[in-house]
């Protein structure tokens, strides 16, 4: 019986020991078209047992022809659509990862704020940017609230954006507060509706009852003098 203690070491594990032992009858054969046409076939054979997303990417083709010449030891006479590769491609290290060195002002907002209120900034229209203002506050109110469970005022709102955005951004605290601006599922800013009672059709406005109280009030008085 046969051990893998005594086999050739696997060069690349993914693709076992079957692969591999395919790679040395192509290294073996004596005719340079069919090395070539065998390695090609053995090329989509090791697709199918290592799928990947962009399979059909000439990047993920060339990974597939340089693992072929990895697993031969870099000794494969054949017609490649791809450079050789060099050996020295063994000994390439990853690229090491960048990381962002700035600190985040307000950890519990995110850094997804601090660029909303960078390209709010860069705004032009001054009535784009308002609405920039109520967009990013609504926001901090909801990322507030996934970490605390106390509600967090306009004020304290709007004190943070003015501060992350170096006082460059700004509303009317007021306006904020009497619209409900920064509450979300509330409805949008408009200017031309600024009364959200004075609809159509007299909806929201308030009855009068001033005729039903006096009314009512004199019943009761005409009701005591009968008594009397």
């Amino acid at each position: 019986m046969e051990y893998n203690t005594g086999r050739e070491h696997l060069k690349l594990r993914e693709y076992g020991r079957n692969v591999q032992n395919l790679v040395s009858h192509i290294q073996n054969e004596s005719d340079k078209e069919k090395r070539s046409k065998h390695a090609a076939i053995l090329v989509e054979l090791m697709k199918q047992i290592n799928p990947n997303f962009n399979k059909d990417s000439a990047e993920y083709d060339q990974k597939i022809w340089d693992d072929v010449f990895i697993i031969s030891g870099f000794d494969m006479d054949v017609d490649s659509p791809f450079p050789t590769p060099e050996p020295s491609l063994l000994e390439r290290k990853p690229e090491r990862l960048t990381y962002f060195s700035n600190e985040i002002k307000f950890k519990h907002y995110g850094r997804s704020i601090e660029i909303l209120i960078k390209n709010a900034i860069a705004l032009e229209d001054p009535k784009e940017k308002e609405g920039a203002v109520i967009v990013i506050g609504k926001l901090m109110k909801s990322f507030f609230l996934t970490w605390n469970k106390d509600a967090i005022s306009d004020e304290l709102v709007l004190k943070n954006i003015k501060k992350m955005s170096n006082d460059q951004l700004d509303i009317n605290i007021e306006t904020v507060k009497e619209l409900n601006l920064f509450d979300l599922g509330k409805p949008a800013y408009n200017k031309n509706r600024r009364n959200y009672s004075n609809n159509k059709g007299g909806k929201g406005k308030r009855p009068h009852h001033g005729g039903g109280h006096q009314g009512g009030h004199k019943g009761n008085n005409q009701n005591r003098r009968r008594h009397n």
